[in-house]
């Protein structure tokens, strides 16, 4: 059987942790800057995890 593909488009986003988990940046934090307070733009700076639920629908999407 052939080796799977990386979705490209997904490994641009996401990345596994050394523990399995998926890292992800989050949202928001693109444009209309001026309206979001300081404290919330410094917290969109921080990466996020996916959740439980979309963990196993993108572990598909990059195997390695």
């Amino acid at each position: 059987m052939p080796k799977m593909k990386t979705h490209r488009g997904a490994a641009k986003r996401f990345k596994k942790t050394g523990t399995g988990k998926i890292k992800r940046s989050k949202a928001y934090a693109s444009h209309l800057l001026g309206s979001k307070s300081p404290k919330r733009k410094r917290n969109l700076r921080k990466s996020g995890l996916v959740s439980k639920q979309e963990t196993k629908r993108i572990s598909k999407l990059i195997p390695y």
